[in-house]
């Protein structure tokens, strides 16, 4: 196995050592346990002696269905030259990655150097990370007008914010689907139409005074998309279909996590799942906001504020949004500490491994 001598890929390992778990979890079990101190009463948590086991089953089958899908979907992308094993491995790694690194940032970043040490060359790791991300967008370019249809006003949490933080948070949504839409179609028409004249574009844009400090930045990934394009062209529908279903399905049954735990717990109508599952995308705009790890601290403080209202006491809230940040966070924040070590320890060798588990 080849040693870690780029200073690149040191660079990356250290910002992905197991170690950097700490700080996400004391944000977020320090807010939930402010949040808990403030707000217990004796009977709050009441509703617990009468779970519903088939919800809880059917929680733990939507966890399982999401990860099973996340790594079909990266076996199927890169064209099955990832193994079961290499695919559960890096989907863990990646989601390990989004979890230490702000969600700015995200795993994302990370991915085309997983897929490179797999053996896949950087220009396709960068071609299939680009399906993901652009696949990833345009569910939720698509999403959000039929939820905005369904949800309506009911799509922000007017019942615990005053008007001003309403209209800021519906600015920020519309902001940040806009964006989204317009990043989404111009990688469309990079990758399947002109990529040569995106990456002019770029790089003129990027020319301008105020944002030349970001052109070089600009270039690469305007030559990334052209290198991306070569390697997508000429993939037939079935490739597309796959790729596009397996990502409504993670996506969807993302989305469901927290209508299955509150459900689990506090009678919910179809309606009111629905609207759960629609204020996903308000509350993700905020945990896109986060600075913090993974949203840590951030995405514990906004839940009641989103979610509060179809579950009852502040307390049971409180307890619904630890559970929901350990099985969508926290765990994932313990199997990146165990799938780190083994994929380093599988593509650089045993002393690698030691060095990340030490780190």
């Amino acid at each position: 196995m080849p040693p870690i001598e780029d200073s690149q890929e040191q660079q990356l390992l250290h910002k992905l050592r197991p170690s950097r778990i700490v700080l996400p979890v004391l944000l977020g079990l320090s807010v939930v346990g402010f949040m808990f101190w403030r707000s217990y009463k004796p009977g709050d948590l009441a509703p617990l002696a009468n779970a519903k086991l088939h919800w809880l089953f059917i929680t733990l089958l939507v966890l399982i269905a999401r990860d099973a899908g996340y790594m079909y979907r990266i076996r199927h992308i890169s064209e099955k030259v990832l193994s079961w094993r290499a695919s559960m491995e890096v989907i863990m790694v990646w989601e390990f990655a989004s979890c230490v690194l702000p969600s700015a940032v995200g795993g994302t970043s990370v991915a085309p150097f997983l897929l490179n040490k797999e053996g896949i060359t950087l220009g396709k790791s960068l071609a299939y990370v680009m399906v993901t991300a652009l696949l990833d967008n345009m569910y939720y370019v698509v999403l959000v007008p039929l939820v905005v249809l369904l949800a309506g006003e009911g799509l922000y949490p007017d019942e615990t914010l005053h008007s001003g933080l309403i209209t800021t948070l519906q600015i920020a949504f519309v902001l940040s689907y806009v964006m989204v839409s317009l990043y989404s179609g111009l990688m469309l028409y990079a990758l399947f139409i002109n990529p040569i004249s995106v990456r002019r574009f770029l790089v003129r844009f990027f020319s301008w005074q105020l944002l030349r400090r970001w052109r070089g930045s600009a270039y690469q990934h305007g030559a990334e998309m052209v290198a991306a394009s070569a390697q997508l062209r000429g993939n037939g529908a079935g490739y597309w279909l796959r790729a596009i279903f397996s990502t409504i399905f993670v996506w969807t049954a993302r989305y469901a996590v927290i209508g299955c735990i509150i459900a689990a717990f506090i009678q919910v109508t179809g309606h009111d799942f629905a609207m759960i599952f629609a204020r996903n995308l308000t509350y993700k705009v905020i945990l896109l906001l986060a600075i913090t790890p993974g949203g840590a601290g951030i995405a514990e403080g906004a839940f009641p504020t989103f979610f509060g209202k179809f579950i009852g006491t502040p307390t049971m809230t409180n307890f619904i949004v630890l559970l929901y940040r350990i099985t969508t966070y926290y765990l994932y924040l313990v199997f990146g500490a165990i799938f780190l070590p083994r994929w380093v320890g599988r593509v650089f060798g045993r002393r690698a491994a030691a060095e990340v588990i030490a780190s």
